[in-house]
């Protein structure tokens, strides 16, 4: 509790002096109420969420649009607040040379100049724009992002072999129906021959999904729509009242995907065929570092695997290719992996940038890595979760091709 009214506290003084900004630049005290009764609203909200909100670790849509209004709001007044902060030692400075060189008899500050509080309030536009249009329109700006890779290796009958890959759907975050089915759309659109899904279907609970179970249940591939586990579908952040209604929530999630015609591979694999030819397709329970579950068993999933069969592997978590497939003797050719979301945010620009802090923390975080002749699809998540929206991250769909490599001879 003591963090919180710490916290509390801080956002009392910057907004405080915050304030001093706009009263420098203008004098309309209607603007000051609208300052003022915003400034509430949220912490009447962060108040209520501390105090009366849900007490677990999940992500209700409450808990997140506070979280995200706290973001929009409040940090960019600490940028507001650090321009002034210059500003104000710069004033102090002046002040006390005039005072010093005796250009004035008594000490005082200059005052504040509206074009510096005018250039505060500007560059705290940027960051509260831009997580407002990630919170009302960027979470579901769905791109489609398109990958050709070559192998080797691959058998000739799957020479131009499409595969549709979503991730992250974290269905008890959506808030608008017709969106959804917008992605779900553009997902069909793709027309690949099949479509993978690597984990976190739900925030917590199975039931978050039954709004679009129809929906979901509506996509289909020649070869099929298979699914993996992530971490947030064990409903390992609520606080469930016994085991049993914790493991009867995952069984509903398992159900679900059958009822919906998904393959669910808890450690399994597949044989995809083409002719006379065939790839494996290798799905693994969650498995990351960091503290998160640890489920995924490799050596049960590729059980009746050839060691020189093509093989396709599903694992939710990057860092499972990071920690152990990558460098694994029965050379995984392509991982599809989510979990990360790119963060939600950051700055992507193909050719020039691609940045988000959540490089920080994987290696591998979004798009397509390659490492020891093997690759990793990290998809930026269809869906969002914590932050209720996406900024310079955008939800994806990803479409990647296999290729035969045209032989040197």
């Amino acid at each position: 509790m003591l963090r919180w009214i710490i916290f509390i506290t801080i956002y009392i003084l910057v907004d405080i002096y915050a304030f001093q900004a706009l009263k420098t630049i203008t004098k309309n005290q209607w603007f000051y109420a609208v300052y003022v009764a915003i400034s509430l609203i949220l912490l009447g909200m962060i108040i209520y969420q501390l105090n009366y909100g849900d007490s677990s670790r999940s992500m209700t849509p409450w808990r997140m649009y506070t979280l995200g209004l706290t973001l929009a709001i409040f940090f960019p007044k600490i940028l507001v607040v650090l321009v002034m902060v210059i500003e104000d030692l710069v004033r102090l400075v002046v002040g006390l040379v005039n005072k010093g060189f005796g250009f004035t008899d008594q000490f005082y500050l200059p005052s504040r100049r509206k074009f510096i509080s005018a250039i505060a309030i500007g560059v705290a536009a940027i960051p509260f724009s831009s997580l407002m249009y990630g919170m009302f329109r960027g979470k579901y700006n769905y791109r489609v992002r398109k990958y050709t890779l070559e192998f080797d290796d691959l058998p000739e009958a799957f020479n131009g072999y499409r595969i549709t890959q979503i991730s992250d759907i974290h269905s008890g975050s959506f808030d608008d129906m017709s969106k959804v089915a917008e992605g779900v759309e553009l997902i069909r659109a793709q027309d690949s021959d099949i479509i993978l899904f690597t984990g976190d279907l739900v925030n917590n609970r199975a039931d978050e999904m039954l709004p679009y179970k129809e929906l979901f249940g509506s996509l289909s591939a020649p070869d099929g729509v298979y699914s993996v586990l992530g971490n947030h579908d064990y409903g390992d952040y609520v606080n469930w009242d016994t085991s049993e209604e914790k493991e009867a929530n995952l069984q509903a999630l398992k159900t679900l995907q059958k009822e919906i015609g998904w393959d669910l591979l808890l450690n399994e694999n597949r044989i995809i065929k083409r002719k006379d030819e065939q790839i494996r397709l290798v799905g693994v329970e969650n498995w990351g570092v960091g503290g998160f579950k640890k489920a995924g068993d490799l050596d049960r999933a590729c059980n009746g695997v050839k060691p020189e069969e093509f093989k396709i592997l599903m694992s939710h978590d990057p860092s499972h290719w990071q920690e152990k497939v990558k460098r694994d003797k029965r050379h995984f050719h392509l991982t599809l992996s989510g979990h990360t979301h790119g963060m939600q945010f950051g700055i992507e620009i193909p050719g020039w940038i691609k940045w988000s802090p959540v490089k920080y923390r994987y290696e591998n975080w979004a798009g397509i890595y390659e490492e020891f002749g093997r690759y990793i699809n990290v998809n930026r998540g269809f869906g969002f979760i914590g932050y209720p929206g996406r900024v310079g991250i955008w939800p994806e769909v990803s479409v990647i091709e296999l290729k035969k490599r045209a032989s040197s001879a």
